[in-house]
């Protein structure tokens, strides 16, 4: 391979990482997915981009329902009247796998302020699930393999992961992160919705 080949491959490779995982699992193959991001033309934020919206403009986020990858039922009373930062990911996508420590970081440093996480496992065996979040994940994730959930937040594509949303106490979504996601990045952020009065 020539130098050019290489320079555009590794190129391609960091386009891909920090667009996020579209399509679905990896084929029989073991290759990752195509790592393409489909274009999305729906209103939706465009993968890659974070979108922060004020108090006065919030939609209703769905209450989140469903089964825990171990089999219980997620009850969503447990984060009633917190900010919640809702994370999507499968097992297969690269990305989610390197967000993952990050997200843990975040969470750790913000429970104490009334803030709860809550993952949502998409396009994936339940095994393959169960694998990725041990030893890894703090908090519980929904076992959502058919994308059920991430269909009721209009402004996420079920198509493209990793993604993040922040919810606020009173319910209603307050950013929306169609990327890969640091600690530096999400807390200011959780910090932010935290400290907004309720009705606001």
């Amino acid at each position: 391979m020539n130098r050019t080949l290489r320079v555009l491959a590794g190129a391609l490779t960091v386009v891909a990482v920090l667009a996020g995982c579209a399509g679905g699992p990896p084929k029989a193959t073991g290759q990752q997915g195509n790592g393409l991001v489909r274009s999305i033309d729906d209103g939706r934020v465009p993968a890659g981009a974070v979108v922060t919206y004020e108090p006065a403009k919030r939609q209703p986020a769905p209450e989140l329902t469903g089964e825990v990858l171990d089999g219980s039922r997620f009850d969503p009373a447990t984060v009633a009247g917190m900010v919640v930062v809702v994370n999507f990911w499968a097992s297969w996508c690269a990305p989610c796998r390197a967000e993952a420590g990050e997200l843990n970081d975040a969470y750790t440093a913000t429970k104490d302020l009334g803030v709860g996480f809550v993952g949502v496992n998409i396009r994936d065996g339940r095994d393959q699930a169960k694998s990725f979040v041990e030893g890894r994940e703090l908090y519980p994730s929904l076992f959502d393999p058919a994308g059920r959930v991430v269909l009721g937040f209009a402004d996420v594509s079920p198509n493209t992961i990793p993604a993040t949303v922040l919810i606020d106490r009173d319910g209603r979504v307050a950013a929306v992160l169609r990327k890969a996601v640091t600690r530096r990045e999400l807390e200011p952020l959780i910090r932010s919705v935290a400290e907004e009065p309720r009705g606001g």
